[in-house]
């Protein structure tokens, strides 16, 4: 889950107007946080979203991939889809797609330590 410091460094850029985002390595990739609150990761230069009951559809409507990690052989599923392709070209559309899944991670209510 190798990710070039050059694509972390862009999807921050896109998301610098959304607020005091951070990237943290973990999981051989990176977490995406806001307010303590993960909602994204980028593994494999990939942007993978939060998602929830109230916007997976979204992802899913669209064919969307769900991050998946393999443990011990067995996939692993986390509630995070690939974020839109125009999310990585339009910075209106990434913090439109960033509010929906910052505030499904608000929903989920897990606070983690950045």
């Amino acid at each position: 889950m190798q990710n070039s410091p050059e694509f972390v460094s862009y999807v921050m850029e896109l998301l610098a107007p959304f607020g005091a985002v951070r990237a943290r390595r973990m999981f051989g990739g990176h977490g995406i946080f806001r307010e303590e609150l993960m909602f994204g990761i980028i593994a494999d230069e990939t942007l993978f979203l939060k998602a929830d009951g109230e916007n997976r559809a979204d992802f899913e409507a669209r064919g969307l991939e769900r991050f998946v990690y393999y443990k011990k052989g067995k996939p692993m599923y986390l509630s995070y889809y690939q974020a839109p392709e125009e999310t990585l070209d339009n910075s209106g559309d990434m913090l439109a797609w960033a509010g929906k899944s910052f505030a499904a991670a608000i929903r989920s209510g897990t606070r983690k330590r950045s």
